[in-house]
């Protein structure tokens, strides 16, 4: 289940990279796209957090 939630932490962070590098990057889209973006962005991190603290509870395995 921990090995679960990890990688989907990992996924996460690769979200957020992808919309931090859209929220820089000039596009035709304008200032809509990123707005879009930021709410999507704030969206992830928060999730991530909520994530990062949910593996944090999560113990390791005993005996290994």
């Amino acid at each position: 289940m921990k090995a679960l939630r990890q990688d989907e932490a990992r996924q996460m962070r690769v979200r957020i990279a992808e919309l931090e590098r859209n929220l820089m990057a000039t596009t035709p889209q304008g200032r809509h796209r990123r707005f879009e973006a930021g709410n999507e962005l704030r969206i992830a991190k928060f999730r991530l957090e909520r994530l990062e603290e949910c593996i944090a509870g999560i113990p390791e395995k005993c005996g290994a």
